[in-house]
Parts: structure tokens; C-alpha cells; sequence
């Protein structure tokens, strides 16, 4: 009889055990779906990361990326331990995809494991990434464009005492829509600390000179980082009457980093407008 009760024991702790096992795993504290997305059935969030203001390489190619700046959410979903059938990479990719182009949102780059998508949603622009592995694990990594609320501001005196000492300033308050020399309505200010300097000294003369971070292909970062450099050259003369025989631009690209582009924040440091005086 003792014996039969001692089995009888160990049979419901390996019940108890394995009905724990399976038992429904919940999202890591924190954690949660984002609006665009409702999550795949029997999945839960294992990890996740939300940033106010932050950039992400999307891949636009087989060897091509660009770097896009805004909100930024990365949220890792695993299957639960119940869950016998893990779906596909490509039933997992189809998911999203058709989620997306539903969306009125377009498929910029796919294979197997990754996939980029752009969706315009309500006036706002979404970049998204998702990875998949056989595993039915997956991840989203997805970024709301927009200007960074710019805290440190662009200041003219700091601007000639930097000219002073190293001949030479940088300017942070300047921003770019993605990939491209347009110039972003928020960046006024800076422009004008610019213009203000530039009107204390008469016979002060600058290069303005545009650098990018490691991002993409050198060739592109030379053009875009010039491209860039005349934008602010033109503003100066156009808005604020600057004589252009004061003025030069050139591009530096990548070619003179002062961080690490290793970090998303040595990469923000890197992408700058310097002042050099000639």
C-alpha cells in the first residue's frame, strides 16, 4: 500500500510538472503590442525596447541600407511552449506583408528571413523590419519618422569661440528628411545662429561642410553629405542675405567621424554640419 501511494505521488508531480511546462507564458513586463500590429495566435513578447528619438539601418537591397530617424519600438515575439505547429518563416513574412499592403503600406525589400516595409498611417510614415527564423521565433523593429525635439540649441557665441580655439564648429541643430538635402523646417534656428555669426564678423568667410555616418555606401554618403552642405549654404544666402563670396560647401561623408559608428549615438554625433573658417 505504501508503495502503490509513493507511485501514485510521483505520478501527479510529473502531471503537475509538465502541465507547468506548458503553462502560458507571459509578455516581459513592460511589454506590449504596437497599435499597427495585433500579435500571431498563441504568442507572447519575450523582449522589448521603445525609444523616443533614435535612428535604425533599414535594408533597402541586397547590399544597400538606409539609416531613418524617429520613435523607435523593437518587440521580439516567441511561440508558446503549447503551441505544436510553429508557423514558417514565410507564413510569418505573408502575415505581415499582407498586413501592410492592406494598410495601403508598400513591400520595400524581402528574402526569407527579413523584410522592410514603408506605410503612410494617419500623416504619419512608418518604417518597419521583421525577421523570422524556422524556429517561428520573430521581430519587429518598427520607426515613426520625425524631427528629434531638439534640447541643446545652436548658439552664435559658442559657434566663434569654438572658430577661435580649433578653427573650426560644429552645428547639431540641423536637420535633413531621410536620404535626402532637404532641409527641415526646425532647423531655422540653427541656421540663424549661423547667419548671426556670419553678421558680427564682415570679413569672416566659412566652408560649410556636411558629414554623414558609416551608413550606406561611401559614394552616396560623399554625394548626400555635399548635397547637404549646399542646402545650408543656399539658406544662408536666399534667407538671411549672407554675400555667397563668403561661403563655400564641400562633403566629407563618413571620412571624419567623432564617434564610433558602432552606436546608434556615435552615429547621431557623426551626421553634423561643421562651420570650417577659411
Amino acid at each position: 500500500m505504501k508503495k502503490m501511494l509513493t507511485a501514485l505521488f510521483g505520478a501527479l508531480l510529473l502531471i503537475t510538472a509538465a502541465s507547468g511546462a506548458l503553462a502560458q507564458q507571459k509578455d516581459a513586463t513592460g511589454c506590449k503590442d504596437h497599435a499597427l500590429f495585433t500579435r500571431m495566435p498563441d504568442y507572447w513578447i519575450h523582449s522589448c525596447q521603445h525609444k523616443q528619438f533614435d535612428s535604425y539601418a533599414f535594408k533597402l537591397g541586397k547590399d544597400s541600407k538606409s539609416a531613418v530617424e524617429g520613435e523607435f519600438w523593437r518587440i521580439n515575439y516567441y511561440p508558446q511552449a503549447k503551441l505544436e505547429s510553429k508557423p514558417s518563416e514565410l507564413q510569418i513574412m505573408r502575415n505581415f506583408q499582407n498586413a501592410v499592403e492592406k494598410a495601403g503600406g508598400t513591400v520595400v525589400f524581402s528574402d526569407k528571413s527579413l523584410s522592410t516595409f514603408k506605410l503612410a498611417k494617419d500623416g504619419k510614415e512608418f518604417w518597419i523590419e521583421v525577421t523570422a527564423e524556422f524556429t517561428g521565433k520573430h521581430g519587429l523593429r518598427i520607426l515613426q519618422t520625425q524631427g528629434m525635439k531638439q534640447d541643446i540649441v545652436a548658439n552664435a557665441e559658442v559657434f566663434q569661440n569654438d572658430i577661435r580655439a580649433t578653427g573650426h564648429a560644429a552645428v547639431y541643430g540641423i536637420l535633413f528628411d531621410t536620404d535626402k538635402a532637404d532641409i527641415k523646417p526646425e532647423s531655422a534656428q540653427a541656421i540663424g545662429e549661423i547667419a548671426k555669426l556670419l553678421k558680427s564678423d564682415a570679413k569672416l568667410k566659412i566652408a560649410v561642410v556636411g558629414h554623414t555616418d558609416g551608413t550606406g555606401s561611401v559614394d552616396h554618403n560623399l554625394k548626400l553629405s555635399q548635397s547637404r552642405a549646399q542646402a545650408v549654404m543656399q539658406a544662408l544666402v536666399r534667407e538671411h542675405g549672407i554675400a555667397a563670396s563668403r561661403l563655400t560647401f564641400f562633403g566629407c561623408g563618413p571620412f571624419a567621424p567623432v564617434a564610433s559608428n558602432d552606436s546608434e549615438d556615435g552615429k547621431a554625433k557623426n551626421r553634423r554640419v561643421e562651420l570650417v573658417k577659411q
